[in-house]
């Protein structure tokens, strides 16, 4: 008996599960890739963005080149930060050293924002894909009970079909969850690699324009 028969045998709750397993997977794995293709352009673009900014001679001029090497548009937004202000309004409020900290910090986030997108979704997966499994898994088992009750004596083929879709919903819930998790674990750790990078920046930005003679043309 092969998957596709377990799944036509199935009632309503056992065919809800397994296509929900089958749509948690596939959302995970999508975001899986998209974001290891992401991170990997992401550790090279802050480092080779990073390097380059500290080589340039001004700011304005570094912007331009900067584009170049900053692809995912991690290190431009502290760097347009400093060179922002606005006048007349609650923003300008406060002295410089307030200022920088207010848009290098609405900047920093921002960006990790997007690096951190999609860990909700893999956390998500990986901690309700075993429950969503063992859900399965008792209805499976139920549904076998039910049938030797109808039939008032013990039959493979009664319980066969039940029991055998009720230890691969169990099988496929972990199939789903340890991706997952996996990917959330190594991910997060890039991220907070990443994230100390960034916050190292934004830091050294920080102090260099509120060093005196700094202009930020």
């Amino acid at each position: 008996m092969n998957l596709v028969q377990l799944y036509n045998q199935g009632d309503a709750l056992s065919q809800s599960v397994t296509l929900l397993l089958l749509l948690m997977s596939v959302a995970s794995w999508v975001v899986i890739l998209w974001k290891a293709w992401l991170l990997r352009r992401a550790s090279a673009d802050i480092r080779r963005g990073i390097a380059a900014f500290w080589q340039g001679a001004s700011v304005t001029a570094v912007l331009s080149s900067l584009k170049a090497f900053d692809r995912e548009t991690l290190v431009l937004p502290m760097v347009n930060a400093i060179k922002m202000g606005a006048i007349g309004t609650l923003a300008s409020a406060g002295d410089r050293p307030q200022q920088l900290t207010r848009v290098l910090r609405d900047a920093l986030h921002g960006v990790l924002a997007r690096l951190q997108y999609g860990q909700v979704l893999l956390a998500t997966v990986g901690s309700t894909a075993p429950f969503v499994g063992l859900l399965g898994t008792v209805w499976g088992i139920y549904r076998a009970l039910i049938g030797i009750a109808d039939a008032g004596q013990v039959s493979i083929d009664k319980i066969s079909g039940p029991v055998g879709e009720a230890l691969i919903m169990t099988a496929a819930g972990l199939a789903v969850a340890i991706p997952a998790v996996l990917a959330y674990n190594v991910m997060g750790r890039v991220i907070g690699r990443l994230e100390a990078e960034l916050e190292g920046f934004a830091l050294d930005l920080r102090e260099l324009a509120l060093s005196p003679g700094f202009s930020a043309d």
